[in-house]
């Protein structure tokens, strides 16, 4: 990202001039080591290891922090933001954790922290609930943040892979790291969910606060079923809230759900993003494009740069007022409707036992589909009516216990 960065100023550069009145010069590039063999036009002069030639250099007004997770980061912006220098972060992890602390931080100095990288790459997402949104009551967000589970589920879908087949493409073709675990677990969509939800709401959302579930359960049977369903996957991050209340709870989650082709969601594809917006005045809105990739990401950390100079040049900020103490809703309090399926002994009596476990637990079953799979087992589907999260949990314990039982997997929800 830091490489096609350097790239679109050098390109981008004499208009950047011409529109802002002044060039934009980078000053210094930090890096971990100066041995590497690195691309594109990035002079070696320019090159350091010492986060001090960056921080104590008085012509730079503005550090951009590309380095990734990890407290090296934190303290990096920390030591910029306190040399009153404004802050451009593509850095999810660090601002779903600790933004409060960074606004606070930046309010003190009168400089601003932008971050619209951080969420969904190119798409200009946080800009549009700081700016254009900022009057707007907002009671739901839901979408697709993730390009490396949307690109995995849609070879799941298109071409009958396993989970393992299509992450083993999405690696070969560089959309998912060495280890996918962040992705496959929700924990990458949880923290973009976190900051988005912490902008739209006014209240900090903190990372921890998010329930989630990732798509490591997720077989070729559930997408048949889907399509059978009339719909797709897909690993989902919402946000909601009451705003005909005051000081209404705020439900933050990530999900996989079966996703009905007649919402705009099912139709994105590959490793793009997908926001959906809705709010009191204006409606239903949607985002949408690439979510990764050096050049739109790129784009937005540079959108950031711009608006960080012209702060700076008109002695302004762009203030954001986050409030702590946000309230969450309970699991106990989640209501959907749920797709549970599993493998389970071919043999009389199962189906009587799997059902008693719902019905112990309170769970309608609203559809069963059953397939044989060959040999002395078969799958099991299950769609219930609506009901609460923490009863489907309750259920899929207790179907855990079960002798009969060879394999569960994912627990979907229906989008409605």
């Amino acid at each position: 990202m830091g490489s096609a960065l350097v790239s679109l100023l050098a390109e981008e550069g004499d208009r950047l001039a011409y529109l802002l009145g002044e060039p934009l010069e980078v000053g210094r590039i930090l890096v971990r080591t100066l041995d590497k063999e690195r691309s594109g036009p990035i002079p070696a002069g320019l090159l350091t290891t010492q986060l001090a030639e960056v921080i104590d250099d008085d012509e730079i007004e503005v550090v951009v922090e590309l380095i990734g997770p990890g407290e090296f980061a934190l303290s990096a912006i920390r030591a910029a933001l306190g040399a009153k220098k404004s802050v451009v972060t593509a850095n999810k992890e660090i601002l779903s954790t600790h933004f409060p602390e960074l606004e606070l931080a930046a309010q003190a100095v009168h400089r601003d922290i932008f971050f619209e990288a951080a969420v969904a790459g190119g798409i200009p997402l946080i800009r549009a609930l700081r700016v254009s949104l900022f009057g707007e009551r907002l009671s739901r967000i839901v979408g697709i943040v993730n390009g490396t589970t949307n690109y995995i589920l849609t070879r799941m879908q298109e071409e009958h892979l396993s989970l393992e087949a299509a992450l083993l493409e999405a690696q070969q073709l560089g959309y998912a790291e060495a280890d996918p675990s962040g992705d496959l677990s929700g924990r990458d969509a949880a923290s973009k969910l976190a900051i988005i939800a912490s902008i739209a709401f006014g209240g900090h959302v903190d990372v921890g606060d998010v329930t989630v579930d990732g798509i490591w359960g997720v077989t070729p049977a559930d997408f048949d079923f889907a399509e059978r369903s009339g719909g797709v996957i897909k690993l989902l991050a919402q946000a909601e809230r009451d705003i005909t209340t005051s000081d209404a709870p705020v439900r933050v989650e990530v999900f996989p759900a079966i996703v009905m082709s007649t919402h705009p969601l099912a139709s994105v594809r590959g490793s793009f993003n997908a926001i959906f917006v809705e709010g009191s005045a204006v409606g239903q809105l949607m985002f949408s494009g690439p979510g990764a990739g050096g050049l739109p990401t790129a784009s937005a950390v540079l959108a950031d740069i711009i608006d960080a100079v012209r702060n700076l040049r008109s002695a302004t900020r762009a203030p954001m007022r986050i409030a702590e103490g946000t309230r969450f809703v309970e699991d106990s309090a989640i209501e959907a409707v749920f797709a549970l399926s599993m493998e389970v002994v071919d043999a009389p009596g199962v189906l009587a036992q799997v059902s008693e476990v719902f019905g112990q637990h309170g769970v309608s079953i609203a559809r069963m589909e059953q397939d044989e799979l060959g040999g002395e087992l078969a799958h099991l589907v299950f769609l219930t009516h609506r009901t609460r999260l923490s009863a489907i949990k309750a259920t899929m314990a207790g179907l855990a216990g079960l002798d009969v039982i060879e394999r569960l997997h994912q627990i979907l929800r229906v989008l409605e």
